[in-house]
């Protein structure tokens, strides 16, 4: 029986990799550094263990993912969430004959940086907004000269520290943190759409479109519906061919008013595009490098994050008029943490939430941050090990 360990067990699309490897056959161990019962609950699981924090100790991450490898006897290491970052750069320092579902680091630099993106995507055919890179708000607003316009850290996630300024940036507006470079982009109102993907060696083998139904704050969406597109999907094909690319893959895109599909950046993770594949597809086959053909899920299909669509969602559906909508759209989802007969994951996610409440309250710091702060990776210089 083949072994898989999966990294980033937070996530709930840890907890989609493990159930899929298991019903395929695959022995599955999951990591991570921080609470993942959501994932380790899961009767797909064999086992689970504590890694140190790759952000703050990647020698001891690094050392500790060397003995789960050899002490499990691991065929593949799939990682889901920024950890890739780090697993990427040290991968040297990891047995060859482990496959690590990952390109190298160089490569996921340039498409995590906001800006070093645009110009690939130029490169293969998309329509990349108008941008620049600047360093204080002088310079933005000097460039966009009145013109409405979006700001964000080179580096960011979740939409995270994002300014969108339909009216163009403000006179009261507040200076830009400290947080390296920022980008200056040109805004486009209209429909939102993003995808996952994974290539291999530079052919694309499963992709998935998907349209964000409900977000918390513009930023990660808990209600999810699977569409077609040919250009983007081509566009995806050129890009990772472009760079013989390996691994997972996600975008994200607005459709303006002119009908252009303008993508805006690019995230070398798993996302929640992973959701609306079945069971049955052979995603494990695409990561390890096997698969024949391409995947993709059936249009239409729609997902959801229960929890959050029942509790904050909700919330939101009232609050801003949308109570219809949202309960359409809740009648023909399907949640993506308890399915039958594998429920306990849904009490894990109730212990992680708080884990990370507990956390935050002690760091002072909000949820989000203690939820990723021990994996992000802003494109600072990282250590040779």
């Amino acid at each position: 029986m083949p072994k898989v360990l999966i990294l980033g067990g937070r996530a709930p699309v840890a907890l989609d990799h493990a159930r899929r490897f298991a019903a395929q056959g695959w022995q599955v161990i999951v990591a991570d550094s921080v609470s993942c019962r959501l994932t380790s609950w899961s009767r797909s699981v064999h086992s689970d263990a504590r890694l140190p924090s790759p952000r703050h100790m990647p020698v001891h991450f690094i050392a500790e993912l060397n003995r789960l490898i050899h002490q499990h006897r691991i065929d593949m290491v799939v990682p889901t969430c920024e950890e890739v970052f780090f697993l990427s750069r040290y991968r040297q320092s990891l047995p060859q004959a482990c496959h690590i579902a990952c390109d190298d680091f160089d490569k996921l630099r340039v498409l995590h940086s906001k800006w070093d993106f645009l110009a690939l995507a130029r490169q293969a055919g998309g329509h990349a907004p108008e941008s620049a890179l600047v360093s204080d708000l002088e310079q933005a607003r000097a460039w966009a000269n009145g013109r409405p316009v979006v700001l964000k850290p080179e580096f960011s996630r979740f939409g995270v520290h994002v300014r969108i300024c339909p009216d163009g940036i403000a006179d009261n507006m507040s200076s830009l943190s400290l947080l390296g470079r920022w980008v200056v982009q040109e805004y486009h109102e209209g429909p939102e759409f993003c995808s996952y993907s994974i290539a291999d060696r530079g052919r694309l083998v499963a992709h998935a479109l998907y349209c964000p139904l409900h977000r918390l704050n513009r930023s990660s969406s808990y209600c999810f519906e699977a569409r077609q597109h040919q250009e983007l999907q081509d566009f995806v094909a050129r890009l990772v061919a472009q760079l013989e690319f390996t691994g997972q893959i996600s975008f994200d895109w607005i459709e303006a008013p002119d009908g252009r599909m303008h993508p805006l950046e690019c995230n070398p993770r798993a996302t929640s595009g992973l959701h609306l594949f079945e069971m049955d597809d052979d995603i494990p086959a695409a990561l390890f490098g096997t698969a024949y053909g391409l995947v993709t899920p059936r249009p239409g299909r729609t997902r959801m994050l229960a929890p959050v669509m029942y509790g904050p969602g909700l919330w939101q559906a009232v609050v801003t008029g949308e109570l219809g909508t949202w309960h359409a759209n809740r009648r023909r989802a399907r949640d993506v943490l308890c399915t039958w007969p594998d429920l306990a994951p849904l009490a894990g996610a109730t212990v992680d939430m708080a884990w990370f409440a507990r956390t935050a309250l002690a760091s002072r710091c909000s949820l989000r941050e203690a939820a990723t702060s021990d994996i992000e990776w802003d494109g600072e210089d990282l250590p040779c090990i």
